[in-house]
């Protein structure tokens, strides 16, 4: 009663490390949402000053207590003269004023689509007490998430010596920000802020972000400009169900961080194809079974799991679906019952167990005799 199944399905799979796009900056890194494959990588490990990009961090400390309900959209903070003072310095700003009441709904959106360093200091100040503080707390979030080479001294990123990261960090801090919180992440893509000040006309602002105006699929993530460092972009770009994230650094000019950051993710979707293998919880396949009150039963993978290929490199990627069966009755919801195995040419790639998606329990005993014995006399189950 022992059988194999084996599902072979041939694509294109690429290496880790593809053809070089040639862009024009310091260091940079392309990766897929998905699958976390590498599509490009130059120098991504080397530190950089992330500027601006260091308030994708200040969101994430919001969202994350917005989401365990600590905190609320419409709980207001009172402005202090030190956040207001960054709105008068030169800095981009939300022009906020001392004594204002102003919401965390407001001061998310004049830091996430105006870039308000002034919005920062506030909200970060009104969760914790001080700007140090909270900067303790997005340097707690930032290890619980894996940056490891990255310190964050401020809320806003503007000049300090001991605000460093690398780009492989921010991209793994936006891929974060986009799989945990998502409708938050729909801030992101929002492309003006209209805030009604006290003492003044409200101030009109538009997203910082060149990618969003383009309507291209891009709807974050940051950008980020500091003297020493220059220009630099933290970018999503979503093609159907497909997501690429990249982050540059040290492009010379505006327009080249635009430009630049666009090739790069048009290089990403144009040499590269992401397939799902596997969707948590979702019936994969149905599997034969023995003895059961149904002759089959539903299995699903208890992860999701894409692979990333490279439609220029002609080789194979094959699958297997392995179960002894058919699997006898009864089998319980979760049991594992079956593996699906990828292979890259003769390598594993990855080993998925596969667990039964239902109960199936087993038939009575005058069915269960007649069964066998049917399967005695004709070999047929």
């Amino acid at each position: 009663m022992n059988k194999l199944f084996i599902l072979i399905i041939l694509f294109i799979f690429s290496t880790k490390v593809f053809a070089n796009p040639n862009i024009q900056a310091r260091t940079g890194i392309l990766i897929d949402h998905h699958s976390n494959e590498i599509l490009y990588e130059m120098d991504p490990d080397i530190e950089i000053y992330p500027a601006s990009m260091t308030k994708i961090m200040t969101a994430i400390v919001a969202f994350d207590l917005l989401n365990k309900g600590k905190l609320s959209l419409d709980d207001k903070f009172t402005i202090s003269e030190n956040a207001w003072r960054l709105s008068q310095a030169g800095y981009s700003s939300m022009f906020i004023m001392i004594n204002d009441q102003v919401s965390v709904e407001n001061l998310l959106k004049g830091i996430i689509i105006a870039s308000g360093n002034d919005a920062c200091v506030a909200l970060a100040e009104g969760i914790a007490g001080s700007e140090s503080n909270f900067a303790e707390m997005m340097n707690e979030k930032a290890g619980e998430i894996g940056m490891t080479s990255t310190n964050f001294a401020n809320s806003s990123g503007i000049n300090d010596p001991d605000n460093i990261s690398t780009v492989r960090d921010i991209a793994l801090m936006s891929k974060y920000l986009i799989q945990n919180y998502p409708v938050f992440y729909e801030l992101f893509a929002e492309k003006t802020f209209t805030w009604d000040r006290t003492g003044g006309e409200p101030i009109k602002q538009g997203n910082r972000n060149p990618l969003l105006y383009k309507n291209i699929g891009v709807d974050g993530v940051k950008t980020g400009y500091l003297a020493v460092e220059k220009y630099s972009l933290a970018s999503s770009m979503t093609k159907n169900d497909r997501r690429l994230i990249a982050v540059v650094s040290g492009f010379d000019t505006k327009n080249l961080r635009s430009s630049e950051s666009l090739k790069l993710l048009n290089w990403g979707f144009r040499n590269t194809s992401t397939f799902e293998i596997a969707k948590k919880d979702f019936p994969m396949f149905e599997l034969d079974t023995w003895l059961g009150e149904k002759n089959k039963i539903k299995v699903s993978s208890k992860e999701d799991y894409y692979v990333t290929i490279n439609k220029k490199d002609i080789t194979s990627l094959s699958m297997s679906l392995e179960y002894s069966g058919p699997i006898a009755a009864p089998i319980k919801k979760g049991e594992q019952v079956a593996s699906i195995t990828v292979f890259k040419k003769d390598e594993m790639v990855k080993s998925l167990p596969l667990y039964a998606a239902e109960d199936l329990k087993k038939v009575n005993f005058f069915k269960s005799l007649l069964t066998s014995l049917n399967y005695l006399i004709w070999g047929d189950v």
